[in-house]
């Protein structure tokens, strides 16, 4: 991939030359005339209807010439109410944008305040909001000024310079833009620690009709190339010990949720595939908020779907960690998940031919299955059993949630209580125990917590030298 790199570079030029010099000095000239403050405020609420970024997965050390590092845990500590990651600098690079797309605040014909930083703006907020511990990385997308190649030189230059002139070591995430040079896609892939390509809509037809300028071809490009990508670094580390990480904590995407007319089935065939073929590191749903009046765009009664997000989120956890496939939870027959139950508990209510369980037999992969019992609750059964057999007690000290599991499982032939194996009786029972949701279902709103919450405005003034 090095070589790769240098022969495109040579046949490109060097980055920041691709620049026309008067687009250049019309950008600055333009983005000067606001101040820090006020482009902080317009462009992090513009950045909130973008999920994709938690940081999970990548461990970056401090080398001792610079600052910050990222821990392999995950640096995404705090979460809003509807959970939805706060702790990363999350900001639009610009909310000016070439597209229309009919659902986006920012397309190009709202008359909405406009405002665009510079790369140096871009260092400087992280910096400052990094040494005063209000944050631990960096999520950067953008608007389109210009074209997308011209948009990521912009981003690229921003970047470069946190990384090479002020020395971050910590957590970065940007997004790629569809339709930009390869090249910035490969060199901003070399500094970042994940990079995301957004897929927006499930089908190319709903793209044709929400987001004209958008096409499916233009988007799965840059998601290839960054797939090829970290396989070629990987292989390229184990002969040269010392080469480059090439987006070390992988890619993800994002698609809207209820915008179009797709059920449940088919945007997680599209994810499941989306897995397989492009090694994703997340997909994330975003509910459908509608923010602008258009006549192609639908006018959820209830407000945004947090409750149909919420339990695609929770089949896709099934997906990528129980050993679950699209096909097994939902169908062409039954496309849609149960509002009232978990997807988990759908299909074991749909498969009590399978239950209950002997929880002091059942290999790992059956105990994963068992409502109320996670990942790490099932390996701890495996490695607890080894001493000898579990009863319930044991089960609850372990972690496992009974209120839900006790219908499906045995504890040395025996269930906790005198239960039927019946699915209506099941269901009654489960529905009566509420599910904690991660958001409060009578009062639900849908905001990401502002950069200015609680009082907060004076001290983001000092961090910014407002």
């Amino acid at each position: 991939m090095e070589h790769q790199l240098v022969q495109m570079e040579n046949r490109t030029g060097d980055i920041f030359a691709l620049n026309s010099g008067q687009r250049t000095v019309d950008y600055y000239s333009h983005t000067k005339e606001m101040s820090i403050m006020k482009k902080l405020e317009i462009l992090s609420d513009a950045a909130k209807y973008d999920v994709s970024c938690s940081s999970s997965g990548v461990g970056r050390k401090g080398d001792g010439t610079g600052i910050g590092n990222t821990s392999a845990a995950g640096i995404c500590h705090s979460f809003s109410a509807d959970g939805r990651c706060i702790s990363l600098l999350k900001i639009l690079f610009t909310n000016e944008c070439i597209y229309d797309c009919k659902y986006c605040i920012n397309r190009k014909s709202n008359d909405v305040p406009r405002a665009s930083f510079t790369p140096d703006e871009i260092c400087d907020l992280t910096i400052q909001f990094y040494r005063r511990n209000y944050i631990e990385g960096l999520f950067l997308s953008s608007g389109i000024i210009n074209n997308p190649t011209y948009t990521m030189e912009l981003i690229y230059e921003a970047i470069y310079k946190l990384r090479t002139f002020h020395r971050f070591q910590g957590y970065i995430h940007v997004k790629a833009i569809p339709g930009a040079d390869p090249l910035l896609i490969q060199k901003i892939g070399l500094l970042a620690d994940r990079m995301s390509v957004n897929l927006e809509l499930p089908t190319a037809d709903g793209l044709q009709k929400l987001a004209p300028n958008k096409h499916r071809k233009n988007i799965l490009a840059p998601m290839r190339q960054i797939q090829q990508g970290i396989v070629q670094n990987k292989e390229e580390i184990v002969v040269y010990k010392h080469a480059s990480s090439f987006v070390p904590a992988g890619q993800s995407t994002q698609m809207i949720v209820g915008a179009t007319p797709e059920s449940d089935y088919h945007l997680m065939m599209v994810a499941e595939n989306l897995y397989k073929k492009f090694d994703l590191k997340r997909v994330y749903y975003s509910a459908f908020v509608n923010v602008n009046e258009d006549k192609e765009l639908p006018t959820p009664s209830g407000g945004p779907p947090l409750l149909r997000e919420h339990r695609l989120y929770q089949a896709d956890w099934l997906l990528r960690f129980y050993g679950f496939e699209a096909s097994e939870l939902l169908s062409e027959q039954k496309p849609n998940f149960n509002i009232l139950l978990d997807p988990k508990a759908d299909w074991a209510l749909r498969h009590l031919e399978q239950f209950p369980v002997e929880i002091n037999r059942a290999d790992y992969q059956t105990i994963l299955r068992v409502p109320g019992i996670g990942v790490k609750s099932a390996q701890r059964i495996v490695r607890a059993r080894q001493n000898g057999n579990l009863s319930f007690e044991d089960l609850k000290k372990i972690g496992v949630t009974l209120k839900r599991a006790l219908y499906f499982i045995t504890c040395n032939g025996k269930m906790m209580y005198p239960t039927k194996i019946e699915e209506d009786y099941i269901t009654r029972n489960l529905v009566s125990n509420k599910e904690k949701l991660p958001f409060d279902r009578d009062g639900m709103t849908y905001r990401q917590l502002s950069l200015f919450d609680d009082n907060m405005e004076s001290e983001w003034k000092l961090a910014v030298g407002g």
